[in-house]
């Protein structure tokens, strides 16, 4: 394990090092994406990098209160 460690630590260190710092662009000579069917413009990498609606949907307002009367269950029967 003494020996199997420094390479695992080098590399650790190599590739923890590969990370990209600048904003993310298309390469050269190449034009970006089309818009999505349907999408009025194309979106930017923000917009593509931002949560979904339905990650954060609206909270419902029709909550239940523990006042109001369970509507009848025909389910509900005595066990025999």
């Amino acid at each position: 394990m003494k020996r199997l460690l420094p390479p695992m630590l080098l590399a650790a260190l190599v590739l923890g090092g590969c990370g990209a710092r600048e904003a993310l662009a298309p390469p050269t000579g190449q034009a970006m994406p089309p818009a999505p069917y349907g999408a009025t413009a194309t979106p930017t990498a923000d917009d593509l990098l931002g949560p979904p609606d339905q990650t954060r949907p609206a909270r419902s307002d029709d909550l239940i209160q523990s006042s109001e009367k369970r509507r009848t269950d025909k389910f509900d029967l005595p066990p025999n």
